[in-house]
């Protein structure tokens, strides 16, 4: 008998297509159940008196939301449910709202299916996710997206590897300046990764610029 664990999908769109491809995707994928589509805010409200645990993807544009409150309240009256803002675009005030609401989870609707997925992993696991288009939002919202708390255990060695990542210096190229093995460098990696809790290089990236840690640079994804 099969243990693998299951979780609840609930798409929140009105635009046809997206809501069709989205529901191709994930219906191919046993590790999610479609719990429910809703093409409006009210439609959404009543999927989840019956299922309030799970993800729920939706566009703050495509539903008749009363701006960013109602996803306040709904975050409020369902603890156990994570969101994943799927959008065509994406202005510096919402993307401020929704970092204050805690919602750190944002992916551009021209991702493809390998991001969509990724998204929906880091969603689920409460890790954040960005689409790398984000990231120019990120830096011009003027806000400090990471505290002292999440970088102060940063070993010196583990920044300049961090800045060699934000180069967009390979493994090989990072282990031939440090004079170290590549597998060493594998695991600064992984433990840079976790201490400060990002999923990918993005995420690495918009945090060395925040903290300080590097400064124009041309960077890579």
């Amino acid at each position: 008998m099969g243990t693998n664990k299951t979780y609840n999908l609930i798409i929140a769109d009105s635009q046809f297509l997206v809501v069709e491809t989205l529901r191709s995707l994930i219906e191919k994928d046993e590790k999610y159940v479609l719990a429910g589509i809703a093409g409006t805010h009210e439609e959404l409200l009543k999927i989840l008196t019956k299922t309030s645990i799970g993800l729920l993807i939706t566009d703050i544009a495509t539903i008749d939301y009363d701006g960013l409150d109602d996803l306040k309240a709904i975050k409020e009256k369902y603890p156990n449910l994570v969101m994943l803002i799927l959008t065509n675009s994406l202005n510096k005030a919402d993307f401020s709202s929704l970092s204050r609401l805690g919602i750190k989870n944002i992916i551009y609707k021209n991702v493809d299916r390998d991001e969509l997925f990724s998204a929906i992993e880091a969603t689920l696991k409460c890790k954040k996710f960005y689409s790398e288009e984000i990231i120019d939002a990120f830096l011009e919202t003027g806000e400090s997206k990471f505290g002292v708390e999440e970088t102060k255990n940063m070993t010196v060695s583990e920044i300049e590897i961090v800045k060699m990542i934000a180069n967009g210096l390979t493994t090989k190229e990072i282990a031939s300046k440090r004079n170290i093995s590549h597998h060493t460098v594998n695991t600064h990696r992984k433990n840079i990764f976790r201490k400060l809790e990002v999923t990918n290089a993005s995420e690495l990236i918009i945090l060395a610029i925040k903290s300080g840690w590097i400064d124009n640079i041309e960077y890579y994804i």
